[in-house]
């Protein structure tokens, strides 16, 4: 009997050249997997295709739910931004995909699994470290790591490879955008965006959104609901996780929301330049923010602030399973107990206007906030504090006269 390998499926060139070549090189039977984490259309035609291209078995893994709660949700708490930008659309995805393919290669009783990143990318690390923590006894095969077994340089190898074999595929070598997508992003590489100088083909580029010059002249109004820091409803109409983020694409994209052009810095060492559109998941972060100025205090927001920058790194470098990431996302939901609230605001071209948040755990109050004295602050007060609030830089000012003074004397 042949040996079983699971291979990451999407039903592009790339991975659809795997097969045969998995074949021909190791002898394994090819059970292709593909994990829907919503892409969309991109998922039709895909069991005739593998099969066609000599899969034994055909998985199409819906984890759109598990995607969207374990993995989106946690960094949305965490209000997690890598280099300040990036939303995390691939490399939260990236674990979720892993934890499904170890669990078919335990079922199919598979030696290995294979994917079809490269190894200049992100993705070869999350992985292949999501695997190794869940899986250590599995072995992994990354083509395009394997020059000496693996001799295809191009598109135009890999469409001549297929024939060779007698496939047919219905792709053709011109080259177009580097695209990955799921339910909370798209994100394209290639082409223009290769030189940093260049200026976005947005008219050619965009899927999800339209550039802010082109939305509605009229701008919208969005009320949302958080229950502990978790999005329940838009509008007054309680949703689960998934068919928010569907909605808030919907008006996003609309509206010219989320649109981002960042050089980023991989894990591998090199710099990269990027679009990303992140229509809905720019709004959800917006939106809990807002929640979350009334509710923290400010030496919990100090903290949390870390521990999201910190977060935003552990999921970029593919390191989900493990002890850090488990241990900031409960310092994360300990910060979210009292996140909850009602959040207004306006989406019009391309930005998220406030139009009021309140919260029954509100830290804001009127009467000390305002201009007017309150019966919890007396201006008094303020002086005493001012005078020890500044005292180290009183003594060092006075220590550096005196130093001057000693040394004018000399």
């Amino acid at each position: 009997m042949k040996e079983k390998v699971v291979l990451a499926y999407s039903g592009g060139l790339d991975t659809t050249t795997v097969i045969p070549w998995l074949k021909e090189t190791f002898g394994y039977e090819v059970i292709c997997c593909c994990i829907n984490c919503g892409q969309g259309e991109e998922l039709d035609g895909l069991d005739e295709r593998a099969k066609m291209s000599g899969a034994s078995k055909l998985y199409i893994e819906d984890i759109i739910d598990d995607f969207c709660d374990n993995y989106i949700v946690p960094c949305l708490q965490a209000h997690a931004v890598y280099e300040n930008k990036y939303l995390l659309g691939t490399a939260m995805a990236r674990p979720a995909i892993a934890k499904r393919l170890v669990e078919i290669a335990r079922k199919e009783g598979a030696v290995a699994i294979c994917h079809g990143a490269t190894g200049k990318g992100n993705d070869q690390i999350r992985f292949e470290l999501s695997i190794r923590a869940l899986a250590p006894d599995i072995k992994i095969i990354a083509p395009w790591r394997m020059t000496d077994v693996w001799t295809i340089e191009s598109r135009e190898d890999e469409i001549a490879y297929c024939k060779q074999h007698g496939i047919d595929l219905p792709f053709d070598a011109k080259h177009s955008y580097s695209r990955d997508r799921n339910l909370w992003h798209i994100s394209h590489e290639g082409l223009e965006l290769e030189d940093p100088s260049q200026e976005p083909n947005y008219d050619d580029l965009l899927v999800l959104t339209v550039p802010p010059e082109k939305a509605p002249d009229k701008g919208e109004y969005v009320t949302m609901t958080f229950e502990k820091g978790v999005p329940k409803s838009i509008n007054g109409e309680e949703m689960k996780v998934s068919d928010i983020i569907c909605k808030l694409n919907e008006l996003g994209g609309k509206h010219g929301i989320g649109i981002c052009d960042i050089v980023e810095n991989r894990v591998v060492g090199m710099k990269s330049r990027g679009v990303y559109e992140t229509p809905g998941g720019t709004i959800l972060y917006e939106a809990h923010q807002q929640l979350e100025e009334l509710v923290l205090d400010r030496a919990t927001y100090e903290v949390k602030e870390m521990m999201s920058n910190k977060l935003s790194q552990v999921v970029y470098e593919g390191k989900w399973f493990t002890p850090l990431r488990e241990a900031i996302q409960a310092f994360i939901e300990s910060t979210q107990e009292y996140v909850t609230g009602e959040v207004k605001f306006k989406l019009y071209k391309g930005n998220i206007t406030k139009a009021g948040t309140t919260s029954p755990y509100s830290l804001y109050n009127e009467s000390l906030a305002s201009f007017t004295t309150g019966d919890l602050y007396d201006h008094h007060d303020a002086s005493g504090f001012i005078n020890l609030f500044g005292l180290p830089l009183k003594v060092r000012a006075l220590k550096m006269q005196e130093v001057e003074t000693n040394q004018n004397s000399i």
